[in-house]
């Protein structure tokens, strides 16, 4: 893995007693001439992406295994967040625009009463404040506002670029970060479960959203703080997690070329 990547930074931390996560290696495969062929014409592929891998490792796996160029993802999703990733190959990497433009589907949770500098469980938590007050019926009502048209200011820790650096990088070096609200849709945002502190919802949204931002913002709103907790993307239009492969069994598929 590349110098500065989320897995590298883990166990960067290792000596420091930190929990260190834990990730599948899987075994490189030889596929054939032929398999290569019909990867570079163009393929769509959904991954169930695995815990603790960057959506750039699977791209890379995939590229390194395929022996081929063309290799890109049509959305990223966080190191922490699991689901649904559009890998398009060869020809169909021109689809990837279009595939980052529909509709997504996620679910998770998010936990009341403190908050983290990365809006997620990657950093540590602070900020603590009582949440034993809040009702079911706020945190609903609360989720309600957010629908529609809104602005939304983008974690600091993000992949977002000024002047070519991501703001994460800026972040980490101690450099002040000036964030631009950003025009998003919510279409929908349901809560489902509510077990105190953690609350459990479902998102659909358009293109651009941040679900860390969104937590985040309900934390402020119900005047507790929160930060997303786990993270799951189940659908892009009308492709499903459902329908996807985890990176073993692509990659199984790939060695007993069952796809052809």
């Amino acid at each position: 893995m590349a110098k500065g990547s989320y897995f590298a930074k883990h166990l960067a931390q290792q000596a420091k007693g930190a929990e260190i996560p834990t990730r599948q290696v899987l075994p490189q495969v030889n596929i054939s001439e032929e398999a290569k062929r019909i990867y570079e014409e163009g393929q769509v592929i959904l991954i169930d992406k695995p815990l603790h891998w960057t959506s750039f490792d699977v791209v890379r796996k995939i590229r390194s295994t395929l022996k081929i160029k063309k290799v890109g993802h049509a959305g990223t999703l966080d190191p922490l967040a699991t689901g649904l990733l559009i890998v398009c190959t060869g020809k169909y990497t021109k689809k990837i625009n279009e595939y980052m433009a529909q509709v997504k589907e996620y679910s998770g949770t998010f936990n009341l009463g403190a908050t983290t500098p990365t809006y997620d469980k990657e950093s540590s938590v602070e900020n603590f404040a009582d949440f034993q007050h809040i009702t079911e019926h706020q945190i609903k009502n609360t989720a309600n506002h957010f629908i529609g048209e809104i602005q939304q200011f983008p974690p600091i820790y993000s992949a977002i670029k000024k002047d070519g650096v991501a703001l994460y990088e800026l972040a980490r070096r101690g450099e002040d970060v000036e964030l631009k609200a950003r025009t998003i849709t919510i279409n929908e945002f349901e809560i489902t479960e509510t077990t105190l502190p953690i609350v459990s919802f479902r998102v659909l949204c358009g293109t651009g959203t941040y679900i860390r931002s969104l937590a985040h913002d309900m934390g402020q709103a119900l005047g507790c703080g929160a930060y997303l907790s786990e993270l799951r993307r189940t659908k892009i239009g009308e492709l499903n997690v459902k329908d996807a492969k985890t990176m073993e069994a692509f990659m199984n598929d790939l060695a007993k070329n069952s796809n052809f």
